[in-house]
Formats: C-alpha cells, sequence, structure tokens
C-alpha cells in the first residue's frame, strides 16, 4: 500500500481523539483510532463525579455534531455537566458513531518511521510511521500510517507531591494512602470529622477544597489543610468575576469564602520533602523542617505531564520548561502568562520537525495547567485541515479563548505574605452567579 493510501492514525480516545476521528471521517479520510483503555473516555470516566466549568455548548465538537446528527442523539445545550455526563450524553454516542475505527485496550508501546530510527536521515519523511500496539492480553502488533495525531492526554502521568518535581522522600511507600485524582468528595463518611490535606493550587485543587469545605461546615469535627508551594496566595484564586468562563470564576470566589470563614487551613510555602506514615494516616514534612497533622487523607493535585515515552525515536522540539510544542509555549507558559485570552493553536503551531505528526490535546500543553476542551476542538480542525491539504482552513483561527481574568505570571516562588497578588483583577466580595452544585475543572 502506498504512504497516500493509509490511515491517519489517532491516539486516544478522548474528547480530543474522538474530535480528530469526527474531522477526518468528515474530510473521508481512513484513519485507526488507539485506545489503551475498555471504553472510549475512560479517563474521563475516572473523574466522572466531578463537575465541569465549561458549558455544554463548549464542550461539543462540529464536526462531531455532525457525524452524529443521523443517529438519535440530541445535542445537550445547557448546563455545567459532569465528567459522567459529558462521557454519557456526547462522548459514548460519538465513538459508537466512529464504529470499529476504534479498537479498544489496544495501547501505543512505540512509534517511528518504518525501517529508520531516530538518527537516520536518508528517505525519512518518504517513509510512513509505524506504530508498535500491545493488546490487553499481551499481543504486539504493528500498524504503518501516513500521520500521527497523538491525543493521549497526561491522564495517566501525575505529578508527585515532591516539590522538586520527584516522588517525596516516602510518597512511593505511602502511594496506596495517597489520591492524585480529585477523590469522590459525595461520599462524605469518608472524610467527616477527619483531616484532609490538599496539595496543589490549580483548578483541580480548588475544586477538592470547595467539596472539603462544605463537608467542614457541616461537621466542624473536620479539619481541612491546603498545601500551596508558593510564598504567597498570588493568583490561585483566579480572576473572579473577570473570569469569561463565569463557572471557573466561581472556584476561586468560592474558595477564598471557605478561607475567609476559617473553614480551610491555608498553609503557604510548604515544598514536601518527606511522607512518612503515622499509624495508618500520613504526615507531610517540608523542605524547612515543619510538618504538618497527621492526615487521613491526602489528595495530591499538583497537575499532570506528558508521557513522551513511547515517542522517543520521533523528531520532536518541545520547549525546556513545558515539554509542550516549542511555538506555543510563551502563550501558555503559566509563569508568563498575562491579561488576555491564550490564543488558540493550529496545526502550523503543532508541526514538528518529524513531517505529519502532531501532539493535540492536554498533551499539546506539557505541563501546562491551562486547556480547555475547546482549545483541543481547534487544534484537531486545524490539523486535519492541514493533513487533507486544505492549507487555507489550516491557517484559518475559527476560535476566540475566553479571557481567564488573571493578569501577570504566577509571582515570585519565594515571596511570603497571604494577599491576592498576581491579579489585575481583583475578586468581588460576593459573587452573585449561581449555578447549583459547584462546578469544577477542564
Amino acid at each position: 500500500m502506498q504512504k497516500n493510501e493509509l490511515p491517519v492514525v489517532v491516539i486516544g480516545a478522548g474528547p480530543q481523539g474522538l474530535a480528530a476521528a469526527a474531522h477526518l471521517v468528515d474530510r473521508d479520510q481512513p484513519v485507526v483510532v488507539f485506545e489503551a483503555g475498555a471504553r472510549a473516555a475512560a479517563a474521563v470516566s475516572e473523574w466522572g463525579h466531578v463537575r465541569l466549568f465549561s458549558e455544554w455548548g463548549e464542550l461539543v465538537d462540529a464536526a462531531a455534531a455532525r457525524l452524529l446528527e443521523p443517529t438519535a442523539w440530541q445535542a445537550p445545550t445547557m448546563g455545567y455537566p459532569t465528567g459522567a455526563q459529558w462521557v454519557s450524553g456526547y462522548l459514548a454516542p460519538l465513538a459508537a458513531a466512529l464504529g470499529d475505527r476504534i479498537r479498544f485496550g489496544a495501547r501505543v508501546v512505540g512509534v517511528s518511521r518504518r525501517g529508520r530510527d531516530r538518527l537516520v536521515d536518508a528517505g525519512r519523511a518518504e517513509q510512513p510511521f509505524t506504530i508498535h500496539v500491545e493488546t490487553l492480553d499481551g499481543r504486539e502488533y504493528r500498524v504503518d500510517a501516513r500521520a500521527v495525531i497523538d491525543a493521549s492526554g497526561t491522564w495517566s502521568s501525575p505529578n508527585p507531591a515532591g516539590a522538586d518535581g520527584l516522588p517525596a522522600l516516602g510518597e512511593k511507600a505511602a502511594a496506596e494512602l495517597l489520591d492524585y485524582r480529585i477523590p469522590d468528595y459525595r461520599k462524605r463518611t469518608r472524610y467527616e470529622g477527619r483531616h484532609s490535606v490538599v496539595v496543589g493550587s490549580g483548578h483541580s485543587a480548588v475544586t477538592a477544597v470547595i467539596a472539603l469545605g462544605r463537608i467542614a461546615r457541616r461537621d466542624p469535627a473536620t479539619k481541612v489543610t491546603w498545601v500551596l508551594r508558593r510564598g504567597a496566595i498570588g493568583n490561585t484564586f483566579g480572576g473572579g468575576e473577570a473570569d469569561e468562563l463565569p463557572a471557573r470564576g466561581q472556584l476561586g470566589v468560592t474558595a477564598k469564602e471557605f478561607v475567609d470563614a476559617g473553614l480551610i487551613d491555608l498553609v503557604t510555602g510548604f515544598r514536601v520533602e518527606k511522607i512518612t506514615r503515622d499509624d495508618g494516616r500520613v504526615v507531610l514534612t517540608s523542605e524547612d523542617g515543619r510538618s504538618l497533622a497527621p492526615a487521613d487523607h491526602v489528595a495530591v493535585l499538583t497537575g499532570f505531564r506528558p508521557d513522551l515515552s513511547f515517542l522517543s525515536e520521533l523528531r520532536l522540539e518541545l520547549d525546556a520548561t513545558l515539554q509542550a510544542p516549542i511555538r506555543i509555549a510563551a502563550e501558555i507558559d503559566p509563569n508568563l502568562h498575562s491579561c488576555g485570552s491564550v490564543a488558540a493553536t493550529g496545526a502550523r503551531d503543532l508541526a514538528q520537525p518529524e513531517p505529519d505528526f502532531y501532539l493535540v490535546g492536554a498533551k499539546s500543553y506539557g505541563r501546562a495547567p491551562t486547556f480547555l476542551a475547546m482549545t483541543g476542538y481547534e487544534q484537531v480542525r486545524s490539523v486535519v485541515a492541514e493533513l487533507a491539504g486544505d492549507h487555507e482552513a489550516a491557517a484559518r483561527v475559527e476560535l476566540q479563548l475566553p479571557d481567564t481574568g488573571v493578569c501577570g505570571g504566577a509571582g515570585l516562588f519565594d515571596s511570603t505574605g497571604t494577599g491576592i497578588g498576581g491579579s489585575c483583577c481583583a475578586l468581588p466580595e460576593k459573587q452573585l452567579i449561581q449555578l447549583g452544585r459547584a462546578p469544577a475543572s477542564v
């Protein structure tokens, strides 16, 4: 088979991988999707209890909606779904519409060029990609592809609690006592009357803090400690009413209310060096020698990082700090990000020295924490247009991302104090947005 007759391989059947496949079908391009899990959106299902801060209209890709039109699917139009509702109301029906183009239980363990490792220049671009796959029962096989879209996400690679980016001393030994994703705090009896610690400053951490704050409000015996590595709060509480995603802004407002009410003990400048067991509980010790009271539960919500191990034979150009495509790094770097929305990214921004290979979705942001579903949908629209030869559509920008309301970067890492700095958009004392149950990340 000639290279141009081969399919495009999409790695991952999450929101962006499924959208990429829908765009390829929309343009009559052959596609094969490899999904390590047993079903579509397996990662989303793992945080199905979490409510998103994006509304339904921002969570459905246009090409996917066109693919679903002939089916019995009804497009949800209003509200903020949970992860489980996103799956049942959109992602699972989309996977069903894509049918046998998706191979489940198929983990991609390597991507290269046929007959050429990363050292070989001669004829490299003319050779198809070769995708090495392992199945759940241990079988191995290879598939050739004319292009590869890696939408495998970062969910499988959570960051550790250790402040230096490596597991803290004792962290691996205590791993079964730690949660690296947002726990299901609806199971309140596991947390009532106990001490819970949340490590992290992003939207996932804020979501966890809010859930625990509500438990503490009902049960005064419940103790909640929120650990920040930075010496000052900075823009942890976000942009408030200046955030153009109201539910995202409301997260920070609510978290601040719980801290101000004394329901959350906020500890700054705490950089975890050691984790020890204490009679079935966990003690976190910082690099400056401080130790927290023994905790019954610890949620390590310090973000995620991309798994690049199976891409070792490809020629990639990634930012040294974020491990994201170098052309988009300055836009998404939390050390630099300023007022105004992050610009939409397309095929030109995501292109690599390895022709016809693209990182999309959360993985394209590397370690940056600011990814939105609508960003990924614009990415795959542009990338697929480029692969289909529609260069004009690939270059066109069809998305204006919402402003975060946050000015400046993350602030000085070692500065101290608890004032709200790093934001030009002061938080209001009270938000009037009523959204029912607290929306959460993504």
